[in-house]
């Protein structure tokens, strides 16, 4: 017996937060969803892509390729870029979608995983909230259903007791779900994904009954082998996705534009100083994290021993975003060195004693002797102090 499983009109995230019939994000919203914050991009997209769209999709392929990449439009509309790399890693994910194989996005942390699924979400399906989040406590019900035990108890089991969950709900409703860090969830409750990839069913037991996913429904996970606590994927879970492997930004200066543009947006949010006044501190921690990422200096001349931490992107991001904050409530709102330098340490220095051997060695033997850093070196070494 199978549930019915056509599409409903009712917008699962009218909750108050985010008026559900105007598409748009509240101005008080902190951190809107991909879908409201970008939702005029995504409308004069809709509106003048004349491409084949699968099943339940808002956009044509290419237009969800052009929405993460950016460009524009035919009327003279601006779409931002939302990721800055290959081009092709971003269509290879994006046709990936148009099957009925799953995407897992598989990168160093740093490297936007998340933020590139949120967005492929919104792009396609509308909706970039139907997440389940990966933690070592993830249980299974959390992938599938839970059960609301007043009512369990009360009429036994039914639908009405029965709690979908996000990946449940989008199979219904022929949308796309998340599943963040997904080697963080214990590899029997990873395993529970198998039978709703390959199967594209989700049985329920308990009422002899089961969810077949509609046409539109797919599945982005997330995952990343660097960091302590993970669980290796089984094969047969390997085999039900399409693997897309984000890589770190290949230039400094596609990494430089990266945090200037995300810092820029998180800067408006949080009423910051304009990024322009700071673009020379974002290029300097863009350098130090690569230098000390690599093992090496920019110019190629002198080896370096690397930190335990990973240096990312997302690590510099939130290194200056601190420094602007610094700047506006209690500097005169130019970022300068000094309101950089204790986030730097603290992003490089995560074991104490091994970690500041690396940095002060790095410190004393390239910062200090590269010319124009002498206002950086002094800086780092008052936050070290």
């Amino acid at each position: 017996m199978s549930v019915s499983a056509e599409p409903t009109s009712v917008d699962p995230r009218r909750n108050g937060s985010v008026p559900a019939d105007t598409g748009t994000a509240r101005t008080d919203t902190l951190r809107p969803h991909a879908e409201h914050a970008f939702a005029d991009e995504l409308a004069a997209l809709a509106a003048q892509d004349d491409r084949p769209r699968p099943a339940r999709w808002r956009l044509s392929p290419r237009a969800v390729a052009t929405y993460l990449l950016g460009g524009t439009l035919p009327d003279g509309t601006v779409i931002t870029p939302k990721y800055v790399g290959p081009r092709r890693v971003v269509e290879v994910a994006v046709t990936t979608l148009a099957t009925d194989r799953a995407l897992l996005l598989l990168g160093v942390p740093g490297t936007a995983k998340t933020w590139v699924s949120e967005h492929l979400a919104a792009a396609v399906s509308g909706d970039s909230t139907l997440l389940v989040q990966g933690t070592a406590g993830t249980p299974e019900e959390a992938i599938r259903y839970g059960w609301n035990y007043a009512r369990l108890l009360a009429h036994g089991p039914s639908r009405d007791a029965l709690v979908p969950g996000p990946v449940m709900r989008a199979m219904a409703e022929g949308r796309t779900a998340r599943v963040e860090e997904l080697t963080r969830i214990p590899a029997d409750v990873q395993d529970s994904l198998i039978t709703i990839l390959s199967e594209k069913t989700l049985p329920i037991p308990e009422l002899g009954q089961e969810v077949q996913a509609v046409r539109g429904f797919n599945l982005i996970a997330t995952a990343n082998d660097r960091d302590r606590g993970v669980n290796e994927l089984s094969s047969a879970l390997r085999r039900r996705f399409n693997t897309v492997v984000l890589p770190l930004p290949e230039t400094p200066e596609a990494e430089v534009d990266i945090v200037t543009r995300r810092v820029e947006q998180i800067g408006r949010s949080l009423d910051l100083p304009a990024v322009p006044d700071g673009v020379d501190e974002i290029r300097r921690v863009v350098t130090v994290f690569r230098e000390l990422r690599d093992g090496v200096t920019a110019d190629g001349r002198t080896k370096l021993k690397s930190p335990s931490g990973t240096l990312s992107t997302a690590e510099a991001i939130s290194v200056v975003t601190g420094g602007l904050a610094l700047a506006a409530h209690f500097g005169d709102g130019v970022l300068r060195a000094g309101d950089v330098a204790a986030g730097v340490l603290g992003a490089v220095v995560r074991d104490p004693a091994a970690d500041r051997v690396v940095w002060q060695e790095y410190l004393e033997t390239v910062v200090r002797e590269r010319d124009g850093w002498s206002d950086f070196y002094r800086a780092c070494r008052e936050a070290g102090a």
